[in-house]
């Protein structure tokens, strides 16, 4: 087969890929090295991607209260379920709840569907929770969703400031971007602005561990110092901007002094002050901001804080310069692009601006329009919970583990009329709620386009055929639009005629006004679409090849054609410590996983490297809270607890604490963030604040702690229970606060009738059972009072490979101890080439290493995707430190 090219499904850096079959009938995935987006490189989940092609819960037939039935019959009870609730209730008692895994074209019909056809705008993304305040801010500031910036201009800066985000991990190809452009250019600086000392900030030339939620007050600080120091381009201010005289104002009241600055955020003078100093010296500065700022209840201020400082010095639209967000999922901006959140219309048109909504209607010839701005996605699911909505349609989105309080969540979609879930995967812990399922396409599966972080629209080519019954999302939503009684609206032959009319309303009536703009590609062929380059938007008659830098003529997209400067009076986050819940969350992701886990969750690779749960605590924490590393704790407020393994770090502040995002009840008992997130959300963005919530901390009061190993996976009635993927099956961690009673049904139903062995001490409740299959060991238990008794991992995972067991190795497993002496290479770091720290340290060590190139030279880690570099340096640190 020739090689498909495609782009990566995970985060927004719109990696291109290159797809091949193999010689075992499989695929092999590489970095497309003619993509601009990434020229080759692939982080670890994408180098990965092959391994998650055959999902073993894949959902393949439509379903209706867990009965399988025909696609017909399917659509037809959705649009007569949804034609009797709006003739009851109206228009707005349905919604949709979309995704950013949506491609384009999908999120086209879907928003043409609910605002132009069914009347409402109760169309809402889950890019709600990661972009939507750094939508707004790019709005306040320049009069449209724009990001002026390219990835060009990393390797151009003499300055790159990553705040709140931890690139290392979430945008690792863009992260190496950087580094090659530190090597390539030494003096490049870089700054980490972040609570949390992160994998990036390990690289750093100054990081700066300010207190949570106090970005916007350094930033004044920055405005004010760098307006009172002359640096001020007061051309560009006076003739391209507004509101600068307001915005400095403002700014002085909360941050007039570094002094003020420094204790307001808890740094030290020196380090503000050098902050200050590199910022205003250094002509080529791109501020980058992520989920650090936008997950805030006052996210949107927060950027434009960030972006006043930008305004300030004019410095955008240049080479090397700008104020850059980073997407978090990989369509976030196609979906923005169409109107995929609820206060916007398609093509960057207003739904509250008569004349826009006039033109879409005439455009799409629709029978209404919707007059007013839906539900955002936390009101959405309080108002299905209060029974203003009775039916959503839930596409290519896990809300029950994403969005916060989960157990509003459970009881919104728990007493919903109608509940219908859009996925790929059989179970998750949101399609448990559903009424009905519908089977869609997935990566590999799918034809269409997505638009990265810096505007660049790729195609998704297939190369595989669709599985079963499974349909694209946008046949799905025709076919359910073609059973309401739009079917001339909605009589797409292909995916090219949709981003053909998509093109055509971006250009409809547009006489410069709206930036987004693809007029260039309204007449596309089947074939020129087909052979669609990587290029960034807008793409226009003028520009056919695509606009690689916005604002070069210094004029912007508001009414006056300025920028806006924005008077920010920073809030703090609505949630303080205090006596009953002392400590502070943050959360993020951990660099092998992706979401939820039901891609990554299923490749041994990506499960290697993070196996099990966990909270970051401070050493000072631990002590005060009687905490050690490796035992579990209950982390809890008055929404929920989690269990989850004590990190003890020495790099995590004091009196906070930090868990990753990805576990779920698919794949943990009491790991769901969310549990304990609160539904606070930015007044202007809806977007809820992830990054802050107040918690307690205690140990977790285990009574037995286990391990089980098992080719198919299993119920557990446990209290705690995690699992990750292992070659051959499945590895189970297990702990409860109550004994082991060996006799309950849960252990005499391991015990089957194909050959057990097992061993139990009910005086010092150890328990240990070995269940054979023919020759091969098909599942082994092993239960102590403590981890420190059970036996090693790594041992005990290969145990699952191994064809045949003599007499005397069967009794070996059973007692627990290898058959022959293993060194154990500790937690996976490289996770292409399956090295382990403790194989680095020692390497290290003995071999005297003294850069990641001799690890890599000498291991091979670091040496592929490049993902773990930055803990290679990390390892290399200590060890010169001791």
């Amino acid at each position: 087969m020739t090689a498909i090219r495609s782009t990566c499904p995970y985060c927004g850096v719109g990696c291109g890929v290159l797809v091949e079959a193999n010689a075992k009938g499989g695929f092999k995935v590489k970095g497309d090295p003619n993509h601009p987006a990434n020229a080759g490189r692939l982080c670890s989940k994408g180098s990965a991607l092959a391994e998650t092609l055959d999902h073993p819960d894949r959902l393949l037939y439509p379903e209706i209260a867990g009965q399988r039935v025909d696609w017909s019959t399917a659509t037809q009870t959705i649009a007569k379920r949804f034609q009797q609730i709006i003739q009851t209730h109206g228009a707005d008692a349905v919604a949709f709840y979309v995704s950013g895994q949506l491609l384009t074209e999908d999120y086209y019909v879907a928003n043409k569907l609910m605002k132009g056809f069914i009347g409402s705008a109760n169309i809402d993304t889950n890019s709600r929770l990661c972009m939507s305040s750094a939508v707004a801010a790019h709005k306040r500031a320049f009069g449209e969703d724009l990001v002026s910036c390219s990835y060009e201009d990393l390797d151009e800066a003499d300055l790159i400031v990553l705040v709140g985000s931890n690139t290392a991990w979430c945008h690792p190809v863009l992260y190496q971007r950087i580094m090659q452009a530190k090597q390539n250019n030494p003096t490049l600086k870089i700054i980490t602005i972040d609570p949390r000392c992160t994998q990036t900030a390990e690289s750093a030339d100054l990081h700066l561990g300010l207190a949570s939620g106090t970005d916007a007050l350094l930033f004044n600080g920055l405005l004010v110092y760098l307006a009172a120091n002359g640096y001020q381009d007061s051309t560009f201010i006076e003739y391209s901007t507004e509101g600068f005289e307001a915005a400095l104002h403002t700014a002085n009241l909360s941050s007039p002094t570094i002094q003020a600055v420094a204790l307001q955020c808890q740094l030290t003078e020196t380090e503000v002050r050098q902050f200050f100093q590199l910022f205003a010296h250094t002509e080529k500065v791109v501020t980058v901001f992520s989920q650090g700022i936008n997950q805030s209840s006052s996210g949107v201020d927060k950027g434009n804080s960030i972006i006043n400082c930008h305004l300030l010095t004019g410095r955008l639209g240049k080479s090397g310069r700008g104020a850059f967000s980073f997407t978090g999922q990989p369509n976030a901006m196609g979906g923005r692009e169409v109107g995929g959140l609820a206060n916007q219309l398609a093509a960057h048109m207003e739904i509250d601006n008569p004349i826009h909504r006039e033109r879409v209607q005439r455009f799409w010839q629709s029978p209404t329009i919707a007059t007013k701005a839906g539900l955002k996605a936390v009101d959405l699911f309080q108002a299905i919970e209060q029974g203003k909505v009775k039916a959503v349609w839930i596409m290519a989105t896990n809300p029950v583990v994403s969005l916060p309080d989960t157990e509003q969540v459970k009881r919104a979609l728990g007493q919903c009329e109608l509940v219908i879930v859009s996925d790929c995967v059989r179970h998750t812990d949101t399609t448990a709620f559903a009424d009905i399922l519908l089977p869609a396409l997935t990566w590999g599966e799918r034809n269409g386009t997505v638009t990265n972080t810096e505007r660049r629209i790729s195609r998704q080519h297939p190369f595989l055929p669709a599985p079963a019954e499974a349909k694209p999302d946008w046949q799905i939503i025709c076919e359910v639009a073609q059973a309401l009684g739009f079917a001339q609206y909605f009589d797409y032959p292909s995916t090219a005629a949709i981003f053909r009319e998509h093109a055509a309303l971006s250009a409809f009536e547009n006489q410069g006004e709206r930036c987004f703009n693809l007029s260039a590609w309204q007449q596309l062929t089947q074939q020129d679409y087909d052979e669609l380059l990587p290029t960034q938007w807008p793409v226009t008659l003028n520009a056919p090849h695509g606009t690689k830098r916005l604002f070069t003529d210094q004029t912007f997209f508001t009414s006056t054609g300025k920028a806006q400067f924005i008077a920010i009076t920073p809030r703090p986050p609505r949630t303080k410590p205090c006596v009953t819940y002392p400590s502070v969350l943050n959360t993020g992701r951990v660099r092998d996983h992706w979401h939820t886990l039901t891609r990554t969750g299923i490749t041994e690779r990506l499960s290697a490297h993070s196996t099990e749960p966990y909270v970051d605590i401070h050493p000072e924490d631990a002590a005060r809270y009687f905490l050690a590393n490796g035992d579990l704790a209950e982390v809890y407020n008055e929404l929920g607890k989690l269990i989850l393994r004590i990190k003890v770090n020495p790099k995590q502040s004091r009196g906070s604490l930090f868990v990753p995002m990805h576990w779920n009840q698919q794949f943990s008992s009491a790991a769901n963030l969310s549990t304990v997130i609160p539904a606070e959300t930015d007044p202007i963005s809806g977007q809820p604040e992830s990054k802050h919530a107040v918690v307690a901390i205690r140990p977790y009061p285990a009574q037995w702690q286990g391990v089980l190993i098992t080719r198919e996976p299993i119920a557990i009635p446990s209290e705690y229970w995690s699992r990750y993927k292992i070659k051959g099956g499945w590895c189970y961690t297990l702990a409860s606060s109550t004994l082991a009673d060996f006799k309950t049904p849960w252990f005499t139903a391991l015990k089957t009738e194909q050959g057990y062995m097992e061993y139990c001490d009910n005086t010092q409740h150890h328990y240990r059972l070995a269940l054979w299959q023919e020759q091969r060991l098909a599942l082994c238990l092993f239960i102590s009072p403590t981890t420190q008794a059970l036996p090693s991992r790594q041992w005990l995972t290969s145990l699952l490979t191994q064809e045949t067991f003599t007499t005397p190795q069967r009794n070996q497993v059973l007692s627990g101890k290898p058959f022959t002496a293993q060194p154990d290479q500790g937690r996976i770091i490289c996770s292409c080439f399956n090295v382990g720290e403790n194989t680095i340290r020692q390497a290290i060590q003995q071999q005297g290493l003294t850069s990641v190139q001799a690890i890599g030279t000498c291991l091979k880690a670091g040496t592929n995707c490049g993902s773990c570099v930055s803990e290679l340096n990390q390892l290399l640190q200590t060890e010169r430190q001791q």
